[in-house]
């Protein structure tokens, strides 16, 4: 049973929605996955953020229509499954990851902020590492200098500690010299 002209029109505003505030959408073709696949896929997409949905296209045109990715339109023929994120890579990175185990996920198009993506862009914007990743990794490059420093002061600090040790030895060698005499 089809949808009535209310529930497309909501589905659209619901997608609409998405679309909005989205930074990336990946289009793959999803004919012949079993719908076990697809209930795992569905499951890592909502623990990554990822909104993830099959649609009929027409309305998937509409939602898309009149915003930065008006352009995949073209693309959007066949059984597919949309993949939308407000983060640059999660949704590329969650289709690309399910289509390396499953070869029937076939990836068709994307769009990342308004540019056109094909599945060779698509698989190179996956292989991007999370924006928390980045993060951590700048701000280990930034403390690299700061920790060698502290590691330097430390080495220097235990070296005059080494040479300490044996001149408060000798000055305790002194003072009882004087005294057994």
């Amino acid at each position: 049973m089809g949808l009535n002209l209310n529930d497309k029109k909501a589905v659209v505003a619901e997608v609409s929605a998405k679309v909005a505030t989205a930074q990336t959408i990946v289009v793959a073709e999803y004919r012949g996955i079993q719908v076990g696949h697809l209930t795992q896929l569905r499951a890592k997409a909502r623990t990554q953020g990822v909104y993830l949905r099959v649609l009929k296209n027409t309305l998937a045109r509409k939602s898309v229509e009149g915003t930065q990715f008006a352009n995949l339109a073209d693309s959007m023929v066949g059984p597919l499954i949309y993949s939308i994120s407000d983060d640059a890579v999660a949704a590329a990175k969650v289709i690309a990851d399910f289509a390396k185990t499953n070869d029937k996920l076939v990836i068709t198009a994307g769009n990342y902020a308004g540019k056109q993506l094909d599945k060779a862009a698509v698989v190179a914007l996956a292989s991007i590492p999370s924006r928390e990743v980045l993060i951590a990794q700048v701000l280990g490059l930034m403390l690299t200098p700061v920790s060698a420093f502290a590691r330097g002061l430390a080495a220097l600090a235990a070296k005059k500690g080494e040479g300490a040790a044996p001149a408060a030895e000798e000055t305790a060698a002194v003072e009882e010299a004087p005294a057994a005499a």
